[in-house]
């Protein structure tokens, strides 16, 4: 099977939002993204945008735009970040990657894709020279134990190595650090509406020498 790894183009549009209701069928209906956000997106940033291709079909996706971000005034919700899924908040100079979304459709998880589209984000911070990439991460594991545990306690067993999370433990084998917690993130009715706050550093990165 070979994969292939592009960027966002018009004609992903419709495949990228069937990909949505596949991969996320426990988000609310307005957190998820529509043909029209995705054609948006084509405008916006499209270099900021990978699709993961399987001879021709849409089996991936990772999104997201540059933005300056404050780790000391971190909160926000989803919607809030992604304006709404058109991604006007993308700054072009701005020091981070906001990661907006990361999918891979059920039937081609185990194979890699998820990891090549992480790689490509970090290709593109580093050939920027980006200082890393943010983005808040959904807890689809948190359900076995909500009758056991609070959220903030199964985050710390997921990174304490003791629990497994699909999405969580992914993001830290990937390099990626717990940076806080992101309360009515996004309406997930697995995860209650909770969310990480992720960040991997760009570890390449030049201190900017201005002009």
């Amino acid at each position: 099977m070979t994969v292939s790894i592009v960027t966002i183009r018009p004609e992903h549009a419709p495949g990228l939002a069937e990909l949505q209701r596949i991969c996320f069928p426990t988000l609310g209906r307005n957190e998820l993204m529509a043909e029209e956000h995705f054609l948006h997106h084509c405008d916006i940033f499209p270099d900021g945008e990978f699709v993961a291709l399987v001879e021709g079909k849409i089996v991936g996706l990772g999104s997201g735009f540059f933005v300056d971000f404050d780790f000391d005034h971190a909160d926000h919700t989803f919607q809030e970040m992604i304006a709404g899924g058109h991604y006007t908040n993308h700054n072009p100079d701005g020091e981070w990657y906001y990661g907006a979304d990361i999918s891979v459709h059920p039937d081609y998880r185990g194979m890699g894709i998820g990891k090549l589209l992480y790689q490509a984000r970090k290709d593109l911070v580093r050939r920027t020279n980006r200082r890393g990439i943010v983005a808040g991460g959904v807890l689809p594991g948190y359900p076995r134990y909500r009758e056991q545990m609070s959220v903030h306690e199964y985050v710390k067993k997921v990174v304490a190595g003791e629990l497994w999370d699909s999405t969580l433990s992914f993001q830290l084998r990937n390099g990626f650090v717990v940076r806080g917690m992101l309360e009515n993130y996004i309406a997930d009715s697995a995860s209650d509406n909770w969310a990480t706050l992720i960040c991997w550093e760009n570890p390449e990165r030049l201190p900017y020498s201005g002009t």
